[in-house]
């Protein structure tokens, strides 16, 4: 497995990471812990060193889920897992209060199995706390060494660069993918610039760049895509047109679908670092085939040719979650 530095930060991961929130929650019950214990042991022998959680989910199962399947490895991969989102009575809160930071750091520890989170975000903005409050109560943490890294998930570019002149900010998680372009805009030319890296979630458009998911897909209440306005189906219908152009050049490069959209991912700069999560070895066997993927110059410029004519339809989040990015 090929290697990517996270921006300036000196964090080395695999070019290709694994999310693990699906293992415990978002897309349907939880998976056997044993079964995606075993998933994550074969992700690092297969030389996966990246692994991606945090507190809301389950919440607390998927830090307990990664935390004991990467006992035995401990000094060998990079943990990342996220502050700033709390359960209460079933809904999701901001709050990143510094104490509430310190307690969740605590937990996270505890769960994990480690002495110090190699990358630290805040899940997502909280409105009532100055970004430089966070950074601070993070810098302190870190000179407690009970962090390494920090950095942010959703956040808006005035805010990354609020929060990175505190204390510097390691890498930036968002969703991008070749479904969600938006972050080419305002945030990757930023990144760049603060030599920040970037680590997309979702890379694979939540499942429907694989091209296993029309317009007849069925998605239970506990799977989030339920409500998700991209994947009713008028707009699953109506976003196939990039699926069958995914199709197409998988089929000419002999390749996989998800393959192909990885690759393009990690075409865009050096400092990328996607973290497709699935729960069958079969997915992760093909997404990480992509790290050997090359897209030549050329392809790569048929194909953003290709994606400028199409338009997707459908917001990437429903009205209620849509407010809390790109603060």
């Amino acid at each position: 497995m090929k290697k990517r530095t996270l921006g300036k930060s000196g964090l080395e991961v695999s070019s290709i990471g694994l999310g693990c929130m699906g293992m415990s929650s978002g897309f349907g019950p939880a998976s056997d812990k044993k079964e995606m214990t075993a998933l994550i042991h074969e992700a690092v022998d297969r030389g996966v060193t990246f692994f991606d959680t945090a507190e809301v989910y389950g919440p607390y199962l998927n830090e307990e889920l990664v935390g004991e399947a990467l006992a035995p490895f401990k000094g060998k991969v990079v943990i990342a897992t996220k502050f700033g989102i709390q359960n209460v009575n079933g809904k999701q809160v901001l709050d990143s209060k510094p104490e509430t930071i310190r307690q969740s750091v605590e937990g996270s520890l505890k769960r994990l199995h480690i002495e110090a989170i190699d990358l630290y975000y805040q899940h997502r903005v909280d409105p009532d706390v100055p970004v430089e409050e966070v950074a601070g109560t993070v810098q302190d943490l870190i000179r407690e060494g009970k962090v390494k890294h920090w950095g942010l998930s959703e956040a808006g570019v005035q805010t990354i660069r609020r929060a990175h002149a505190v204390h510097p900010v390691t890498a930036i998680q968002s969703e991008y993918s070749m479904m969600w372009r938006s972050p080419e805009e305002e945030l990757l030319p930023a990144l760049e610039e603060l030599g920040i890296g970037f680590v997309p979630f979702a890379p694979l458009g939540k499942g429907f760049l694989t091209g296993t998911i029309d317009k007849h897909a069925a998605f239970a209440s506990s799977d989030f895509r339920s409500i998700v306005p991209r994947f009713q189906p008028e707009n699953l219908e109506a976003n196939q047109t990039l699926v069958e152009l995914v199709k197409r050049i998988a089929a000419e490069k002999q390749a996989a679908p998800a393959q192909i959209a990885l690759a393009w991912v990690l075409a865009q700069k050096p400092w990328i670092v996607p973290i497709p999560g699935t729960r069958k070895l079969e997915r992760l066997e093909e997404n990480l085939g992509a790290a050997d993927m090359e897209l030549t110059a050329g392809e790569l410029k048929n194909l953003n040719d290709a994606l400028s004519k199409i338009e997707i339809v459908g917001e990437r989040y429903p009205a209620e979650y849509a407010g809390r990015v790109g603060k």
